[in-house]
């Protein structure tokens, strides 16, 4: 008896050491994170915080192959935080990515065994120095237009960071460029629904929304953007072609009118603004915001055609006329229409709209040679 008590003296001194042994190795990592914070605070030397780092890490890597220590949420805890912040600060590429790397699984170990949340400060750490360096990672993959890397990198953090508009905005444009339209038309409106003026942003989702043939959201999207970007020219351009698509005229013509006020020189509105009095039946009126768009580039292509368009309407309309000189009006309007068209294949010699409707004018002008002409030309698009 008295034997048997003798040997199992030194078997509990050895298994009080080893658990002594481990415990200090935790106490040795936990120290570490203390010194690292004091080494952040003070701003010292990178280096420095990396040898301490390594200090923590050689002390957490050996508790975490104990038995008894393996299965603390500290443990884990530790290694995530030092390898979380090391990620950050190493600037060897190769070194970054692997503490990185060993940064998730122990976060994820963490997570799993802290189950009483004691460990909740350094979780909460590690996990934002991993989203930092998600949004590096993804930041880099965005300027090498490796956009779905990025995308998956950027949409983690920006679910973290909902009111970063530019984060949002990024994570976005990286969806579009991968032809993720639902999650690009949910980062944009992010950002939208933050407060982001960007109005190429408003524009974006304006034409995502038609895509979808949701037509009223569209509208309300780039009424939304105006209310940031008063009178600019891309956005009231959109806002008021989708109020003709849309056949809301009465509002197209109060917008149109009121942009013209401040921008008189604009030929766009003056073209927006004939092609709403063409849509009306009003081709004299539009005929005369053609010409007034054309005396500011008398090369605009959508003005000549559209001009020309109004003139056949207008010959047209003169043909159902009893007047005795309609011959003389119908013919004085279809050659307004030829020049214009004339004017207009010039420019855009390739358009088919444009040859045909000269292939209809030399047809009711029974020049047969130009149409045959104008025919062999269609058939070489």
């Amino acid at each position: 008896m008295q034997s048997r008590f003798k040997l199992l003296i030194p078997f509990l001194v050895f298994i009080s050491c080893s658990a002594y042994a481990q415990k200090s190795q935790i106490l040795i990592a936990r120290n570490a994170v203390g010194k690292l914070q004091a080494s952040i605070a003070n701003k010292e030397d990178e280096k420095k915080q990396l040898t301490i780092i390594a200090e923590g890490l050689k002390a957490s890597e050996s508790a975490e192959k104990d038995k008894k220590t393996m299965n603390w949420p500290e443990t884990w805890s530790i290694k995530s935080y030092l390898t979380s912040y090391a990620s950050l600060i190493d600037t060897d590429p190769a070194n970054s990515e692997r503490y990185y790397d060993l940064a998730v699984a122990a976060v994820k170990q963490a997570k799993e065994q802290d189950k009483y949340e004691d460990n909740a400060g350094l979780i909460k750490a590690s996990q934002h120095n991993i989203l930092i360096k998600k949004q590096d990672r993804g930041t880099a993959s965005y300027f090498k237009n490796e956009f779905r890397e990025a995308f998956d990198d950027l949409k983690e953090v920006s679910d973290n960071f909902p009111a970063d508009t530019t984060l949002a905005l990024n994570t976005a444009i990286c969806a579009l460029n991968i032809q993720n339209y639902d999650e690009s038309l949910k980062f944009f409106k992010r950002a939208k629904d933050n407060g982001i003026k960007n109005p190429a942003v408003y524009q974006k989702m304006a034409e995502m929304y038609v895509s979808k043939f949701d037509n009223e959201t569209a509208v309300k999207t780039l009424e939304d953007g105006l209310a940031f970007n008063p009178y600019n020219h891309f956005l009231t351009n959109d806002y008021i072609n989708l109020l003709l698509d849309t056949e809301n005229y009465d509002k197209a013509q109060t917008l149109i009118d009121n942009n013209l006020k401040v921008e008189k020189g604009n030929k766009l509105l003056f073209f927006l603004y004939g092609y709403l009095q063409q849509v009306k039946g009003n081709n004299s009126s539009a005929i005369s915001a053609y010409d007034k768009a054309l005396v500011k580039d008398q090369n605009y292509f959508d003005a000549l055609y559209q001009l020309s368009l109004a003139y056949i309407n207008t010959a047209n309309d003169v043909l159902k006329k009893n007047s005795a000189d309609k011959n003389a009006q119908y013919s004085s309007l279809i050659n307004r229409a030829q020049f214009a068209l004339q004017r207009a294949n010039e420019i855009n010699p390739n358009d088919r709209k444009t040859v045909q409707l000269l292939i209809d004018i030399y047809t009711r002008k029974n020049a047969l040679d130009k149409v045959q002409e104008l025919k062999r030309k269609l058939q070489e698009f």
